[in-house]
């Protein structure tokens, strides 16, 4: 049971900071820091609303196992 535990607390801390890395990088856009150009490549732009959605999705079940817990 602790391992599960631990591998709930671990899935959770990526979660955290891969979230965080990408509310910066918004925030880096938003503020000007980052050229919107970057991003404007379509195959960017795919794999980037295709780590969105994983990253939410994840975070979606990671929330689901803290609530059974």
């Amino acid at each position: 049971m602790r391992k599960l535990v631990r591998l709930r607390v671990a899935i959770g801390g990526f979660l955290i900071v891969t979230s965080l890395i990408l509310t910066g990088t918004i925030f880096l856009i938003l503020l000007n820091m980052i050229e919107v150009s970057v991003f404007a490549d379509q195959a960017i732009t795919s794999v980037l609303t295709l780590i969105f959605l994983a990253v939410g999705i994840l975070d979606f079940v990671a929330g689901i196992l803290l609530l059974k817990r």
